[in-house]
């Protein structure tokens, strides 16, 4: 299927360069603001990050420069001399950090790299050294056994008696957003709705031809157009009532007058993912909208994502604001509550509270035990299942999700949410 033009002027997405002096003034201000909050909230005064040459530990990717070549194995250290004190940043390794960190190793001298760790640590002599291994948060587990082995050899009994988790710090780190980063995370909702649009529109949708894999191959290559990688593989759904079911069958991938049409999307901009799903309907001649039942279906919806986020409360565990928005909901009459939603920011499931699972309603252990901080960022996803009078009595699952901060100021939705489905 050919990409057509957009149906509206398209929010603005920079050229590489300018994206990159932006993250890279990003990760400065990071530095100088989150990373000594919250290595002085975790206790931890130093913290390692090692990994090699492509196969990086998650963090890596987050406190390098955008243009970064890293070849060989890389070793930083984050140094914190006392609370609420800056933090010092040591480059050990060949790689430039541009200005973002000191070198702290001649890689043409004579003194070995693992050897110029140790040096560096027994000058600062630490409380505790913050390695990056959970059994719970996986992008706080990028340090491997072979590594970890080589750093306690290196470090022998007495460092490395020091060693302890970084998981706290790690998801701090991850999950932390400046007020800066919450402005450009608004953007790049605005870029992926605009995509969404696009697709639920005559534009790129003629009803007889067009199919739901089209759909997807014209998310991913408009994404790919404009330099944007995808969050995850693009997935579309056509939902259909007896009377097309009858007519054209159920495994006919083709999108028909009077579908109904869902999308589970996100674009990766600035270092910043989304992860949208919103619905769209297929209008048939002399149509206006889609059935009342759905509209009607679509406010509930809404109503389920404001008892959420209603819920969502600071440090309180994602399990905690489960129960809390479930038994809410359901005291509220909302039609079949499902709430199954995520940390969202450098990565798309990581690091913070997880709050329910498609399968689990009740209790997430180990990630739903996290608890919630301000300036963090979250989707809100969820779904309510609604019978369809129009449609014979048809179950109809109503599956939503926007992207969202929690701030000490309430909760802001990025660039808004859904309230109407979009009329194709």
């Amino acid at each position: 299927m050919q990409s057509k033009a957009p149906v509206a002027p398209f929010p603005k997405v920079l050229p590489v360069r300018k994206r990159a002096a932006i993250v890279n003034a990003t990760l400065q201000q990071r530095f100088e603001t989150i990373l000594p909050a919250i290595m002085t909230e975790t206790s931890i005064d130093l913290w390692l990050i090692i990994g090699h040459e492509d196969n990086h530990d998650p963090i890596f990717k987050t406190i390098t420069p955008w243009q970064v070549w890293a070849p060989i194995l890389q070793i930083v250290v984050f140094y914190q001399p006392a609370p609420n004190q800056p933090v010092e940043r040591i480059n050990l390794s060949r790689t430039n950090m541009m200005g973002l960190m000191t070198d702290g190793w001649d890689p043409n001298g004579t003194e070995e790299q693992w050897a110029a760790l140790r040096r560096v640590i027994e000058e600062r002599n630490p409380q505790k050294i913050g390695i990056n291994e959970s059994s719970i948060i996986w992008a706080a587990d990028g340090l491997t056994v072979a590594l970890k082995t080589k750093l306690v050899e290196t470090l022998g009994d007495q460092l490395a008696a020091k060693l302890v988790s970084a998981e706290p710090l790690a998801i701090r780190w991850l999950e932390t957003r400046l007020p800066a980063e919450l402005e450009l995370y608004q953007h790049a909702a605005k870029i992926a709705h605009a995509l969404i649009k696009e697709c639920f529109s005559r534009e790129v949708i003629t009803p007889g031809i067009t199919t739901i894999e089209d759909l997807r191959w014209h998310w991913w290559q408009r994404a790919t157009d404009m330099g944007l990688p995808v969050s995850f593989p693009p997935f579309f759904l056509r939902i259909r009532g007896p009377e097309n079911t009858g007519r054209w069958g159920a495994d006919d991938f083709v999108i028909r007058e009077g579908d109904l049409l869902h999308c589970d999307v996100g674009v990766e901009y600035l270092r910043l993912l989304t992860d949208h799903q919103e619905m769209a309907y297929v209008l048939r001649p002399g149509e206006s909208g889609p059935p009342a039942s759905l509209v009607a279906g679509m406010a509930e919806g809404n109503r389920l994502q404001d008892i959420f986020t209603a819920s969502w409360q600071q440090g309180q565990s994602g399990n905690q604001i489960l129960e809390t928005a479930l038994m809410r909901a359901h005291a509220a009459g909302i039609p079949n509550p499902r709430i199954y939603s995520h940390s969202l920011s450098h990565y798309l499931h990581e690091p913070g509270p997880l709050m329910g699972l498609p399968w689990e309603q009740e209790h997430c252990p180990g990630r739903g035990d996290v608890v919630m901080h301000y300036n963090t960022v979250y989707t809100v996803e969820l779904s309510v299942t609604v019978p369809v009078p129009e449609w014979g009595g048809q179950a109809v699952r109503l599956m939503l999700e926007q992207d969202a901060a929690y701030t000490e100021a309430g909760v802001v939705y990025m660039d808004g949410r859904q309230t109407a489905f979009h009329l194709v």
